[in-house]
């Protein structure tokens, strides 16, 4: 965890595959955006049957952090990077770390070398759980580049529906992208245009009598690279994020930010 004076980073959780990789090339944009450190931690077993078991983990976990740094670094974006070597369950590791985080990101494979998935296991309870916003990451490749990548954000009753909002916008925002707002049609007019004048470099598109953003990715088949929802519909990562290898023109396959505080 970091000093309480410094600058809360973005934490990535690497596990040596490639989509905890595509979590950190995701997370360099947040970091930047937010001149905060991206910080790379990989998770350990908490106890290891013999000698050589604790050196092959570590060895693992080492080779781990330095694959992801040096993707990092090959980009050659302006991003300080932090890393760390964590022993023990690596939700329970990852929640503690985002007490002092600004977001967690996770890719939706990994976590720990003998995790076959990490949705229903570690994803899920970091959505749950954990102190800040939490993003997890679909393979950014699985979109063709020239597709219209939106953002899906529902408009509720809920307490943290505007804060949920204006997270979704901000990410528009940052990564030059539309966004489809859902809601009740009573009104939705009026909250777009309210949106637009808050944002007006974002493109921002209504759609009436669709509140429920794995609803609504399950009967269309536009390209999502992002919805963004409320802690309180955490339970929804798994239908959002669809499993890995799940494409995102076959109904619901989204990279998902459950926005926490």
């Amino acid at each position: 965890m970091t000093d309480n004076d410094s600058p809360k980073p973005v934490v990535v959780g690497i596990d040596g595959s490639d989509m905890g990789i595509d979590a950190a090339l995701w997370a360099i944009d947040e970091a930047i955006a937010r001149s905060v450190p991206l910080r790379l931690v990989c998770v350990t077993k908490a106890t290891h049957p013999s000698a050589d078991d604790y050196y092959a983990d570590m060895h693992h976990a080492e080779a781990s952090i330095r694959a992801a740094k040096d993707a990092v670094e090959a980009t050659g974006r302006p991003v300080k990077i932090e890393t760390a070597i964590l022993s023990g369950p690596p939700a329970v590791l990852l929640i503690f770390e985002s007490e002092d985080a600004d977001l967690v990101c996770v890719g939706t494979v990994g976590i720990g070398r003998n995790a076959r998935a990490i949705l229903g296991s570690t994803a899920t309870e970091l959505a749950e759980k954990a102190r800040c916003p939490v993003a997890i990451i679909r393979p950014q490749g699985e979109i063709p580049r020239d597709t219209t990548q939106w953002v899906v954000v529902a408009v509720t009753e809920e307490p943290d529906s505007e804060s949920v909002v204006e997270h979704a916008m901000d990410e528009a925002r940052l990564r030059q992208t539309p966004v489809l707002m859902l809601g009740k049609r009573d009104g939705l007019d009026d909250i777009v245009g309210q949106w637009n004048a808050r944002y007006p470099d974002v493109h921002v598109y209504p759609v009436a009598n669709s509140a429920d953003v794995g609803r609504f990715l399950k009967k269309h088949d536009e390209a999502v690279q992002l919805a963004v929802i409320g802690g309180s519909r955490a339970e929804e990562v798994m239908q959002i994020v669809g499993p890995y290898g799940h494409s995102p023109f076959h109904g619901t396959a989204a990279s998902v930010l459950v926005v926490r505080h």
